[in-house]
């Protein structure tokens, strides 16, 4: 976990580096709603998220960019027994997910120039999924890195020509891969500000 925080901040580091202009930096706070295999392992939704999102401005209407985020999803299951394969213990379960997609982005924005911009957007790239199932002593530790694509769409608020607002819904589909016999995907709702360099 240590060696993937350094990657962040590495990737974070450079990416300010590259900051030109006609670009847009997203900040956004993220909550995160578990579909498919992390829906039925987790069913509560995620609160707990933060994205950084980056688009130079290569067309007026088109921007490309990457996209770098962490959900964490948590549950804490009742008192049962619980089986694995031929395993069966009893006790309380709590189950973690975190969520770290790594992708690349290119967005279309209509009517970029007006206060209100509705954006479409497609990245791609890998997501790193790390799912740990707590349970008396025991830990099982499941974890992979998956080929990911994510549609979105937002809205972007124009305040000024330096600083927007912004609303966007992305759907996170990472491909099974490493310990995982199934897709891991969520919906995720994003609400932050934009930062415009013209």
């Amino acid at each position: 976990m240590k060696k993937l925080i350094y990657i962040l901040i590495i990737s974070f580091s450079g990416a300010v580096g590259t900051l030109q202009a006609q670009s847009n930096t997203y900040l956004t706070y993220s909550m995160g709603f578990g579909m498919g295999d992390l829906g039925d392992f987790i069913s509560k939704p995620s609160f707990r998220g933060a994205a950084l999102d980056y688009r130079k401005m290569v067309q007026p209407n088109v921007g490309v960019g990457f996209n770098l985020g962490w959900n964490v999803f948590y549950e804490e299951k009742a008192y049962d027994t619980y089986t694995d394969g031929n395993q069966a213990l009893s006790g309380k379960q709590y189950r973690y997910s975190n969520n770290i997609p790594m992708l690349i982005n290119a967005d279309y924005y209509l009517n970029p120039g007006e206060k209100m911009s509705t954006l479409f957007g497609l990245g791609t790239g890998v997501a790193y999924t790390r799912r740990n199932t707590d349970m008396n002593l025991y830990t099982l530790e499941q974890e992979a890195w998956n080929f990911s694509l994510v549609p979105e769409i937002g809205v972007q608020f124009n305040n000024s020509i330096s600083s927007a607002t912004t609303i966007m819904l992305k759907y996170y589909y990472g491909l099974k891969a490493g310990d995982f016999d199934a897709a891991q995907s969520y919906l995720a709702l994003n609400v932050g500000f934009v930062f415009r360099q013209p």
